[in-house]
């Protein structure tokens, strides 16, 4: 959603901007291209550094790449010397590139050992978590983070292979679930399954809430967030973020939202709801599909 990413940032001359998932470079790369402003980028991947290394040398200091969590967002601000900032963009979630390298253990269609690690200093991988949690911590991974409604099934035939056979590689992994759902099926019965092991081992819903609190600091009046969540877990915590920060209480019925001390408020939401992506984005990308763009402005 480059093109909606671009419209509700607004790119200005000398203005700083945070491209806080910087995967491949797509967004930092746009906005660079849109005006002459500057970039602070970064990602815990350290695979991407090789896309960094182009625009650093194509913009030189108008652009800066961190290979660290977004986590760390508010550090990273402060290392570089900027004291606040015009935008945040996020882009949450496994990138196509980490997607398509079947080597990266993210793939279920891959026959390279189950790993999912967005970085590879990460003491856990998918490996560890299948052929070493306990059933019910499995269950609880998968159901929580996959919203799998087999979630328990599922967990039992893990602990059940495993006792036979170690579950090394993707694809071994991807059969056992698909055994369990018979049929055809238009997504892959083991997406829900992969997803919440993924989101486990890079903590992944942690990292957005930690780094969503950090950005409020860093940002100027006026500056913009920008998220794109991937699948409902992103988007909730952001919805309800923005709703907290914009003093809503979102507890309370969403008819009436209760309004908090004015002096408390922090936001103001700018899409009502989700951006969805258009037609024709889905024709030239499958995987946008479920992507929802959201924008807020602090005041």
């Amino acid at each position: 959603m480059i093109n909606e990413v671009i419209k509700y940032l607004g790119c200005k001359e000398n203005e700083n901007y945070i491209d806080a998932t910087f995967g491949a470079g797509g967004y930092s790369k746009a906005i660079l291209e849109n005006a002459k402003c500057n970039i602070i980028a970064i990602d815990r991947d350290d695979n991407v550094k090789k896309f960094a290394n182009i625009l650093s040398a194509k913009y030189g200091s108008r652009f800066k790449f961190f290979n660290n969590k977004f986590s760390e967002i508010s550090s990273i601000a402060k290392i570089s010397n900027i004291s606040k900032f015009d935008g945040i963009i996020y882009d949450f979630g496994v990138s196509s590139m980490q997607l398509d390298d079947k080597d990266r253990g993210f793939s279920f269609d891959s026959n390279k050992k189950l790993d999912m690690r967005m970085n590879k200093d990460n003491p856990i991988s998918a490996y560890e978590v299948v052929n070493n949690m306990k059933e019910d911590e499995l269950f609880h991974i998968i159901k929580t983070y996959g919203e799998e409604r087999r979630a328990k099934l599922i967990a039992k035939k893990i602990v059940e292979s495993r006792a036979i056979k170690e579950i090394t590689y993707c694809n071994e992994l991807a059969d056992i679930i698909r055994k369990i759902y018979k049929g055809y099926h238009k997504i892959d019965p083991a997406t829900k399954t992969f997803q919440a092991i993924r989101i486990y081992v890079n903590n992944e819903l942690q990292e957005i809430k930690e780094s969503l609190i950090q950005s409020l600091s860093i940002l100027k009046k006026g500056g913009r967030i920008i998220t794109v969540s991937f699948h409902s877990l992103e988007d909730v915590i952001v919805k309800k973020f923005f709703k907290e920060e914009a003093g809503q209480d979102v507890t309370y019925s969403r008819y009436e939202p209760v309004l908090r001390d004015e002096k408390n408020v922090k936001l103001k939401i700018v899409t009502k709801s989700a951006i969805k992506p258009s037609d024709q984005e889905v024709k030239d990308n499958k995987r946008s599909r479920s992507s929802r763009l959201r924008v807020a402005i602090k005041i």
